[in-house]
């Protein structure tokens, strides 16, 4: 026979709402998303969550568990204490839409502000270094569940969207510009368009990643160290001055 587990879920839209508690028989193994489907099942049908592979692999099921950034699908139930209450709610960062359903799309019109790759002219075959190769696969690991995006204070407490595309599309820009057949230059949006300077690299984002991607040392420091260089270094910028080039 099953255990008795609670979950109190957020319920509503963006007018408002509040959190609804319910009580599920568990089995050994489970994880919160689990719950979440037993508790839609078993007592509300129209509560809303997105889901879909349940395997940590596609993101869609990202949401706050006791107040941390997770995957619902990632998360078991016995990372707590059985008398312990599991909190859910959307991600903070994102309009509701209902439930634990959030509007994320904020996130693909940043991407689409982002100068796509560029190869040289008339060569279709590349030839790379192993180390540029794993380098470049690190970033592409992103599942896009935005939790670094959720957990980033200056999208989420300084609401700074306008100013800042979050740590999900910085290492987006460094997987491009660290391509070494990328003949794209994005340091200038970096610094400009993109916001690199508002990242303070409290490493929170990395923190939260589920695919273990190291955000901000190998990806938003070296951008940040790129513009810099571009702009702020007296030494390359007398150098651009004397003989040319970026």
């Amino acid at each position: 026979m099953g255990k008795q587990r609670s979950i109190r879920v957020w319920r509503g839209d963006k007018s408002g709402g509040g959190f609804q508690e319910y009580t599920c028989e568990v089995d050994e193994g489970m994880v919160v998303l689990d719950l979440i489907f037993l508790a839609q099942s078993e007592h509300a049908n129209d509560l809303a969550v997105r889901w879909n592979c349940k395997a940590g692999k596609c993101g869609s099921c990202s949401m706050e568990i006791n107040g941390k950034p997770k995957l619902g699908c990632m998360t078991r139930l016995s990372d707590y204490p059985e008398d312990e209450v599991i909190t859910v709610q959307p991600m903070k960062t994102f309009p509701s839409i209902r439930d634990l359903v959030c509007d994320v799309s904020w996130n693909y019109q940043k991407n689409k502000e982002i100068k796509p790759f560029k190869g040289p002219e008339g060569k279709t075959d590349y030839v790379m270094e192993t180390i540029d190769v794993e380098r470049v696969q690190e970033f592409r690991k992103c599942i896009e569940c935005f939790l670094c995006q959720d957990t980033c204070h200056v999208l989420r407490d300084q609401d700074a969207k306008d100013k800042f595309v979050g740590p999900r599309y910085m290492i987006r820009l460094a997987q491009l510009d660290m391509h070494p057949h990328d003949q794209e230059d994005r340091i200038p949006a970096t610094k400009d368009i993109h916001g690199s300077g508002y990242c303070n690299i409290t490493r929170c984002c990395t923190e939260v990643c589920p695919e273990h991607i190291g955000i901000t040392d190998n990806g938003i420091i070296p951008m940040k160290e790129r513009v810099v260089d571009r702009f702020y270094d007296p030494v390359t910028m007398l150098a651009r001055a004397i003989f040319g080039g970026k």
